[in-house]
């Protein structure tokens, strides 16, 4: 069963979710990825948005994408919506990672549900302390780790459920870039000032930005957390005020070992996320840059390699996949995936009732381990490569 057929008639029939999204406006990357994925399953309308930073900006910003409710800033926005009768049901957060905690509370405390990016926040504290708005009020909060929607993520993680791997012994992620090679923040490049500048970012610089990732799709297909790891930092370009490279020893409490690389430095790399897991019977291995293939190595046997939207594909798969066989699906589908998923989940709170049992999506307990990963390598490193509890 398709995405879109996994939605009933009366979900289909009824109202678009009404969004509203903060940041995301002029040089930014992320909000319009977001605004693209919220459309394609066509269960939002973007209503209302505080774009910008100043004013202007965010009226500029808005005008060019044709969006009505402009507002000058988010806690004008969280206000003024949650007083409307068509005002915002669940806003998107595309902020700088500094901003990502304020913004969060003001739209929980307004009663507004929450889609917020990676790393959630900048600190546990921060991130516990919304946990409880979030509990206090009963709202939805997600966790945009968009490789979690693709489908042959979802068909890894159901292989490992079923003990398909066997006991799970090798964990390996890596998820290697080279954009910042060189100091790329003294240009004026806008996405490359703020991620390397600790005062915005926070105090993780590629283990934030993308080390977070990798760190939460291995746990995802894995179905474990590291209880000990062992990291060291490094920043190779000069005058660069973060880590641009991380490398990380993990520890499993049943005796599985792993590694994690994450690089921003890496010529050669555009965004060559791979992970592989080892288990007593198997093994299997996915890349972000081919993402319709999974590759899987039985013990004894010629590896197979299995496609997104084939008869190979498990249902977890297969019913987060749009598309036949032969037509590539990738980031923007992983992303609507997400998007989808916590579209049940918000037609369900207007019922009140629970979502389907399949509906998955990362939420702020997700969010919480991602920081508590970065907050522990950080101590990690700064120690000289101590094994530290995550």
């Amino acid at each position: 069963m398709t995405i879109e057929a996994s939605y009933s008639h009366a979900e289909a029939a009824s109202a678009r979710i009404r969004l509203g999204m903060v940041g995301g406006g002029e040089g930014a990357f992320i909000g319009a990825v977001h605004r693209i994925a919220a459309r394609l399953d066509d269960q939002f309308v973007l209503s209302a948005g505080a774009l910008s930073s100043t004013p202007e900006k965010a009226a500029r910003s808005a005008a060019a994408i044709g969006l009505a409710r402009s507002y000058p800033d988010y806690r004008t926005m969280a206000r003024e919506e949650s007083a409307r009768a068509d005002g915002i049901e669940v806003v998107t957060i595309v902020t700088p990672n500094d901003q990502h905690a304020a913004v969060a509370e003001a739209f929980l405390e307004a009663g507004t549900h929450v889609i917020c990016d990676k790393p959630v926040t900048t600190t546990v504290a921060d991130a516990q302390r919304l946990q409880a708005i979030a509990q206090a009020h009963g709202r939805i909060f997600a966790v945009t780790y968009n490789y979690t929607g693709y489908p042959m993520v979802r068909q890894a993680r159901r292989m490992v459920r079923d003990g398909e791997l066997g006991e799970i012994r090798l964990v390996q992620v890596e998820y290697p870039q080279d954009w910042l090679t060189e100091q790329l923040e003294t240009t004026g490049q806008k996405q490359a000032a703020w991620r390397t500048d600790p005062r915005r970012s926070g105090p993780g610089g590629c283990i934030g930005d993308i080390g977070t990732h990798a760190y939460q799709l291995a746990g995802f297909i894995a179905g474990m957390q590291p209880s000990q790891l062992c990291a060291e930092l490094s920043t190779f370009v000069r005058g660069r005020a973060l880590d641009d490279n991380v490398q990380i020893m993990l520890r499993y409490a049943n005796g599985a070992r792993g590694m994690l690389w994450a690089s921003q430095v890496a010529p050669g790399n555009e965004n060559a996320l791979r992970i592989r897991v080892y288990g007593s019977r198997a093994g299997l291995e996915w890349q972000q840059e081919q993402p319709n293939r999974l590759q899987v190595s039985r013990f004894g046997e010629a590896p197979q390699t299995l496609s997104r939207g084939s008869g190979t594909a498990h249902a977890d798969a297969a019913r987060v996949t749009r598309l036949p066989a032969g037509h590539p699906e990738g980031y923007f589908e992983g992303f609507a995936t997400l998007y989808s998923e916590i579209g049940h989940a918000i037609r369900a709170a207007r019922d009140g009732r629970a979502p389907a049992q399949e509906v998955n999506f990362p939420t702020l307990e997700d969010g919480i381990h991602g920081v508590a990963f970065i907050e522990a390598a950080i101590r990690s490193s700064a120690g000289g490569g101590l094994w530290v509890g995550v």
